[in-house]
């Protein structure tokens, strides 16, 4: 179980801060554009061809951002556990937007994963969890972002690069790790053999 009620935390910070990305718990849309370009510069050169599976997709603004950037991927799939994100998301971006929860729920087949902020209130064994259930229903990688830091909040979630590159292995995924672009974040794409 979360160490904290994942609805339940957004619904406090989308009463305070509406549809935006403070109410995503961003820092600020600078902080989000910012993962994003990371995200972005771990996929492919070209995603036309290519299903984009967005865990945790909120407002659909990953979408919004390849789209702005002119690299649409061919088809999108967005997935969130929380109902006022999948409705805002469908409204926004008019993508095929389901409800979900990635520990539980069955996870659609896509070429690529991607997850930005969504594994930061898990705890260690169900982030790996959903590492792991991300990069099984992905056809060629998973990428993502966690926090950096040691993981002694009662909140968020916290994360080493080195744990990530364990879980690469024990998966057999070819792993590429970023860091140094925000204070406290750092992101990761694993990659199926071959791929």
């Amino acid at each position: 179980m979360p160490r904290i009620s994942v609805h339940d935390f957004y619904d406090h910070v989308l009463s305070h801060y509406g549809d935006t990305a403070e109410g995503l718990h961003y820092q600020s849309a600078s902080s989000q554009q910012t993962r994003f370009r990371v995200l972005r510069e771990l996929l492919p050169e070209d995603l036309s061809g290519l299903t984009l599976a967005d865990l945790g997709c909120g407002f659909g603004d990953f979408l919004l951002y390849l789209q702005e950037h002119g690299e649409a991927p061919g088809g999108y799939i967005g997935i969130d556990l929380h109902e006022r994100m999948v409705e805002v998301a469908r409204e926004r971006t008019g993508a095929e937007i389901r409800q979900a929860d990635v520990l539980s729920d069955p996870l659609p087949p896509a070429d690529w994963y991607v997850c930005s902020g969504a594994l930061n209130n898990l705890t260690l064994e169900e982030t790996r969890e959903a590492v792991g259930r991300c990069y099984a229903a992905a056809r060629t990688g998973f990428a993502f972002n966690l926090l950096h830091g040691k993981d002694n909040s009662q909140t968020f979630n916290y994360r080493q690069p080195a744990e990530v590159e364990a879980w690469a292995a024990e998966l057999g995924a070819a792993v590429t790790i970023v860091d140094g672009y925000l204070h406290r974040d750092f992101s990761a794409a694993l990659v199926k053999p071959g791929a």
